[in-house]
């Protein structure tokens, strides 16, 4: 069963794709989260996912060699509908996955754990979940320890964001400087090249005029 678009969809792709985050390279602050993740939950699988318009994505994942799927079989698509975990101990026993590919096959999904991976603006970006090929359940404290490790994901999200716009910005900066300092040379050649031909005029005024023979 698919799981239906949040009712801010438009906004929230507009949102995730302002990250620019997509099919970007793995990156380490990321990767040691998710195993983190992996190991503290005693799980075999670990993903950082994020959900875009016909996709899930992972920018991290552990256990897997997958890089995406398909968002209508996607668990992400659910978790990101809720406030806080979404937890499925039996995909089987699930009407809404006991049918999905990911649970019939490969990777074989039993259990899943996901937490929304929120943006300061509300808006649920992917999650950071656990999986298991067997049914089972989180214990309290390997809950409150994904909501954490999801909330230091989305602030690393945000880190990133901004040192992207710093960057840019300083680029546009750079390149303004550059921009005026083309103008100033240019401004100094036509300063001197009015000058010679202000020193021509000059001359040519200060120069008698040739009298006429008769």
């Amino acid at each position: 069963m698919m799981a239906p678009p949040p009712k801010n969809e438009k906004k929230r792709l507009k949102v995730l794709w302002q990250y620019e985050l997509l099919d970007t390279m793995p990156e380490g602050a990321f990767d040691d989260l998710t195993a983190l993740a992996a190991h503290i939950c005693e799980a075999p699988i670990a993903m950082i996912s994020l959900v875009d318009e016909n996709r899930q994505w992972f920018k991290s994942k552990v256990g897997i060699s997958t890089s995406e799927t398909s968002r209508d079989v996607s668990f992400c698509a659910h978790a990101i509908l809720q406030s806080d975990l979404f937890i499925i101990p039996d995909a089987l026993k699930d009407e809404r996955f006991a049918h999905n590919p990911l649970v019939t096959s490969n990777p074989k999904i039993r259990f899943y754990a996901g937490a929304p991976l929120i943006t300061p603006g509300g808006h649920a970006l992917g999650t950071l979940c656990v999986i298991d090929k067997v049914p089972r359940e989180l214990r309290p404290e390997q809950k409150q320890a994904l909501r954490v490790l999801a909330r230091h994901v989305a602030t690393q999200l945000e880190l990133r964001r901004h040192s992207m716009e710093l960057t840019r910005a300083g680029e546009e900066r750079a390149k303004i400087e550059r921009d005026l300092q083309k103008v100033r040379t240019d401004l100094d050649r036509a300063h001197r090249e009015l000058a010679k031909y202000q020193a021509k005029l000059d001359k040519a005024r200060r120069k008698p005029a040739k009298k006429s023979s008769k």
